[in-house]
């Protein structure tokens, strides 16, 4: 029987216990991982960018300016869709996902051709629920998970015997049960076999289960311009703790208590990161990926692919790095008929139009364009 504690965690997240706890020291910068192949891995971000440039930049609006690309930042119906990591036992992560978080695998497939397989899991459709998309690379057993990538947030019925659950399935108990910050609210802190960790909390009815992802940022300031302005996010929250040597902000898109949302951590004078070979990308859909690319462009972000169509399938796609490094997928909510044989999810009302999000760009993609696994 697990008993709760009643503690102040306001620095559970914070600098003061996360330098001793995960060891978030300043690290030597790695090259951003932008390929998944197996010897791709630790190619350098900029040749991956190099080879990603193809075709299609003319289609981009040359004259947006600031004041326009935050206009169509804001008026972009924006969804974080996924989010993209590798693990090193496909069938073993599933297992431990569904049995100890409750999560549902979605979909499935193997690509012997490309030499990886990938799941997709969460807690409802994929057409209207944040997902984790699971990689694994054939021959690759163990990944560098690095430092930068702080947890992911998982909503639970029960967090007691969850962490119940991940203790006997394999997985480790980084932080028992206890009361957050002297509230009725209850969180613990846990590792998957693959070492990706997890911040629990009780919520029995929460809307968006997969609550959020947590990365840690060299300078806050900066991160919060970029996502409010290039990506359209909405700054949700923001607290400083000078007293544990840190501050944390949370964006979205819309209210934190129905969506999805990026959290972003600073620990005061760490500004590099070990970002690993592990953790992927964050995808989110776009009206236009040409408009958005311009946009991630004017306030600093960097195009690791330039914005087209993928060939064989009727959508556009592209992907940028954050200040920091961080990359995200964007990709363009498709209205018509497919393309290939890839499987579709019914369309949604939005107004008056039936969009559908293309399958084929939350799964079918690998296949073809090896880059973005």
């Amino acid at each position: 029987m697990r008993v709760l504690a009643r503690i102040s965690l306001g620095g559970l997240l914070f600098s003061s216990w996360a330098q001793n706890f995960w060891g978030l020291s300043p690290a030597i910068p790695q090259s951003q991982v932008l390929g998944v192949k197996a010897s791709e891995l630790l190619r350098p971000a900029e040749s991956m960018v190099q080879r990603n440039n193809i075709g299609n930049v003319a289609a981009m609006n040359s004259n947006l300016t600031e004041d326009s690309a935050l206009q169509w930042a804001k008026k972009d119906k924006r969804r974080m869709l996924h989010v993209v990591y590798r693990v090193g036992d496909l069938d073993k992560t599933i297992k431990f996902y569904t049995e100890c978080f409750g999560m549902k695998l979605l979909r499935k497939r193997d690509i012997p051709e490309e030499r990886y397989s990938n799941a997709f899991l969460g807690y409802g459709p994929e057409d209207s629920h944040f997902t984790v998309e699971l990689t694994y690379n054939y021959g690759m057993d163990k990944y560098n998970i690095g430092n930068g990538l702080r947890h992911f947030g998982i909503k639970v019925d029960n967090v007691a015997k969850a962490v119940n659950l991940v203790e006997a399935k394999g997985g480790k108990v980084i932080k028992e049960p206890v009361l957050f910050n002297g509230s009725s609210k209850v969180v613990a802190y846990v590792e998957d076999p693959d070492g990706y960790k997890f911040e629990l909390s009780e919520e029995a009815t929460a809307p968006e289960p997969l609550h959020h992802v947590m990365l840690c940022v060299g300078n806050l300031d900066r991160s919060i311009n970029f996502y409010r302005k290039a990506f359209g996010m909405d700054l949700l929250s923001k607290q400083d703790n000078p007293e544990y040597k840190c501050a944390e902000v949370t964006l979205g898109y819309g209210l934190e208590d129905m969506n999805p949302v990026l959290k972003l951590t600073y620990n005061y004078g760490v500004t590099v990161y070990d970002k690993g070979d592990g953790y992927a990308q964050i995808a989110i859909g776009t009206d236009d990926v040409y408009k958005t690319a311009k946009a991630i462009k004017l306030f600093d972000g960097m195009i690791a692919r330039e914005p087209g169509p993928l060939p064989g399938i009727n959508t556009k796609i592209t992907a940028c790095l954050d200040p920091d490094g961080w990359k995200s997928r964007i990709t363009v909510r498709t209205i018509g008929r497919r393309t290939d044989d890839a499987p579709w999810k019914p369309a949604r009302e939005i107004g008056k139009l039936k969009v559908v999000y293309l399958e084929a760009v939350l799964c079918g993609l690998d296949s073809r364009c090896a880059s973005f696994r």
